[in-house]
Formats: structure tokens, C-alpha cells, sequence
């Protein structure tokens, strides 16, 4: 037997199966609801940065996905609990952005492009602690290399 809900039509035997799917919806949007960032003022070379500070395992999953905007100097600063080839991707990542990946010393080890919305992954070129992603270019703008610096940077766990 077939039902109409929402402008859909559905066999009866699809209607549990679908509101399974739109609850598990809701509850993955109200998880990433919940997740809050403190903020940071970091320095890349000579350039500030405002970041927002992904620490605990639900904020570095949640990252920037998402958001539709990033301020023009604003970015998200991870902190991975040890030293580690860190890997990123774009998943629900709605901006582009660039990452630059920073061992403990603070020093920028690589800094790569990413595009929005893809699976593919972004890898540190050694072991990392840091990862800073910001607006595509940011980096290339300030003229940020690696192997710069960047200070006012949080002590990891």
C-alpha cells in the first residue's frame, strides 16, 4: 500500500526505514549543534590569526564543516593528543580552505589546498600537533611558508 508524506510517496513497509533515516538526522544535527569552540590569537610568521580551538575528539570531527563563511583572518586551529602523520578531508566542508600542518617546535612542516565537499585526504608531511585551517590562500597571501613559525600556541593535552 502506498502513502504520501511530505510531497513523497512511500510503500508502507519503507515509512519505519525512512523516519529511522530522519531520525538519525536529527540527532546528528543536534550533536554538531552541541559542539562549542573556545578561541585562540595565534601568530603565523608575522600575521594574527583568530582561531577557534578544536581540542577534544567531537570538536576536530566536527571542524569547520558546515559553515558557509570564514572571517577574512579567522581559522580553526587543531591540537592532536601526540605528535603524528595527521590526515584531513573535506566531508561536509563547505568553503574551501588551507591547511598548514605544525609539529610541537611550532614550525610549519607543509601547507596544502583543500577543495570543498571531497573524501580526499590532506597529510602532514611529518609528525604533526597542529593543524591550522583557514580560508584557500591565506597562507600563499601572507606569503606563509613552510617551515615559518607560528607562536601563541596551546599547549597540547
Amino acid at each position: 500500500m502506498m502513502m504520501q508524506v511530505g510531497g513523497m510517496r512511500l510503500d508502507r513497509s519503507a515509512v519505519p526505514g525512512f523516519l529511522a533515516g530522519v531520525a538519525m538526522a536529527a540527532a546528528a544535527l543536534a550533536a554538531n549543534a552541541e559542539v562549542t569552540f573556545k578561541t585562540a590569537h595565534v601568530k603565523v610568521g608575522a600575521h594574527p590569526l583568530n582561531v577557534e580551538v578544536a581540542v577534544s575528539d567531537p570538536q576536530r570531527m566536527q571542524g569547520l564543516m558546515y559553515r558557509r563563511k570564514l572571517g577574512r583572518d579567522d581559522g580553526m586551529l587543531f591540537i592532536f593528543d601526540e605528535p603524528a602523520y595527521q590526515s584531513m578531508w573535506m566531508k561536509n566542508t563547505l568553503i574551501p580552505l588551507s591547511v598548514a600542518f605544525i609539529d610541537a617546535d611550532g614550525r610549519i612542516l607543509n601547507i596544502l589546498d583543500m577543495e570543498p565537499q571531497t573524501l580526499e585526504t590532506h597529510t602532514s608531511a611529518g609528525p604533526a600537533v597542529y593543524a591550522i585551517e583557514t580560508n584557500k590562500g591565506w597562507f600563499e597571501e601572507n606569503r606563509v611558508k613552510p617551515g615559518e613559525r607560528v607562536t601563541g600556541l596551546p599547549k597540547p593535552k
